[in-house]
């Protein structure tokens, strides 16, 4: 039933507002979308986080247990996730929606901004209020880009001994990039940039799980035997990511004009990444007297809202090797940093 009421509303609201959106560049409705994220994000964290100073001055007070207290601020953490998880799900509906109206041409993009009678001059795009009738010169292009491979933690500077299996520990990322030539003559130049978003997950050895241990989080061994392929941490975050990229795509000449094409050739780039953590949840899986049992919970974990960090690729035309790093920590008061790392294969679909 949840889900039907939220696919009506994606409904509802695609309806009603098609109509502007047309009038909006794929660009604004992408950073409004970005900015509703953080906003429901940083909304419901700040809500939680006064709910359980409320609970914790109750207990104080001994107008409560401290159990009941516990009981409490487990029982508000898993409203204010799911909160979330709805809230950004209308978001994420709706950047497929926007992608998708860009693909069929139903929406602008910053190459071609028409205001009334005028028109706004984009390498490539309209010019004089004509479309420019070369498509291959735009300066900007559109890709689809999805990545995946191995994930593991960086403690105190080292990933050797780690406590999370190297090839079972993985990760993916999926999103939308615009990649605008920066050269007039030459397409060795380009800004990369978009939205997305990346799925984290690590699978702890020694059949352990994290727990919050006061103000940390720390990895505990389990009472029972766990299924380590079916045990592991998944953070989610949304994403802003920006390369500059260097494209050795050779240029055609055709009619006596040059023609740019992007990812033809060897490609590398580097640059970094923002974003909102958008949900954290563990899955434990056992067998107990005959019977699987699976459970998922989904909580801060005290995980930082927050992340940044920088990455890289290098690669020939649409296929790349890429590399991604954390620059903050992934949880907020442990006493030893660990920091993300991913290593894997990345595609930028035209």
């Amino acid at each position: 039933m949840q889900k039907i009421i939220l696919y009506t509303i994606v409904i509802v609201f695609s309806l009603v507002t098609k109509a502007v959106a047309q009038e909006k560049t794929f660009e604004q409705q992408a950073k409004e979308i970005a900015s509703n994220i953080e906003t429901i994000t940083t909304e419901e964290k700040n809500a939680l986080k006064k709910e359980i100073e409320a609970i914790d001055l109750q207990v104080k007070e001994g107008k409560i247990s401290a159990e009941k207290g516990q009981e409490l601020k487990l029982k508000i953490a898993e409203e204010r996730a799911k909160n979330i998880e709805t809230k950004v799900a209308i978001e994420e509906a709706k950047l497929a929606q926007l992608v998708q109206d860009k693909v069929d041409g139903k929406v602008l993009d910053s190459e071609t901004i028409i205001n009334g009678k005028h028109s706004i001059s984009f390498p490539g795009g309209y010019r004089n209020g004509k479309k420019n009738v070369n498509n291959k010169e735009r300066r900007t292009t559109s890709q689809f880009v999805l990545a995946m491979g191995f994930n593991n933690l960086v403690t105190d500077g080292s990933i050797a001994n780690s406590d999370f299996g190297y090839l079972r520990s993985v990760f993916w990322e999926w999103g939308i990039t615009l990649n605008t030539r920066l050269l007039q003559n030459s397409n060795l130049l380009n800004l990369k940039y978009g939205l997305g978003f990346q799925y984290n997950m690590l699978h702890a050895t020694e059949n352990r799980v994290f727990e919050d241990i006061g103000s940390e989080t720390v990895l505990v061994t389990y009472p029972l035997d766990l299924k380590d392929n079916h045990t592991y941490f998944k953070n989610v975050y949304f994403v802003v990511p920006v390369h500059l990229e260097f494209d050795f795509s050779k240029t055609e000449v055709k009619d006596g004009k040059k023609i740019f094409k992007s990812h033809q050739g060897f490609r590398f780039g580097f640059g970094g990444f923002t974003g909102v953590n958008t949900n954290s949840k563990q899955f434990i899986r056992y067998e107990t007297e005959g019977r699987k049992v699976r459970e998922r919970t989904k909580a801060d974990f005290n995980v930082n809202d927050f992340t940044y960090g920088l990455s890289t690729y290098i690669g020939y035309r649409a296929t790349s090797l890429y590399v991604k790093y954390d620059l903050n920590p992934m949880f907020k008061n442990n006493n030893i940093d660990q920091n993300n790392v991913s290593l894997g294969i990345r595609f930028d679909l035209n």
